[in-house]
């Protein structure tokens, strides 16, 4: 993959901080840790469309006529099966 060079602004306080990152986080530089930073938001990002969309069908499927203990009982049952 091909890497790209970008220029970011921080303040005096945000660059002492990334800096303090490298040091405890085992980084080697801004760059790795920068990246990192735009893995963990990627997946952040996906792991709140799918739960979006576990929500959307959710709402799109109705009211249950289930009462919250039938709900209740189930999600006990479903857990101790595994």
């Amino acid at each position: 993959m091909a890497a790209l060079r970008k220029t970011i602004t921080l303040t005096t306080q945000q660059d002492e901080w990334v800096k303090a990152q490298l040091e405890v986080g085992g980084y080697t530089n801004d760059s790795e840790y920068f990246r990192d930073l735009v893995r963990q938001e990627q997946k952040r990002q996906a792991q709140f469309q799918q739960l979006k969309a576990a929500v959307d069908l959710g709402v799109a499927s109705g009211e249950s006529e289930l009462t919250v203990g039938d709900i209740w009982d189930k999600a006990i049952s479903d857990a101790e099966k595994g």
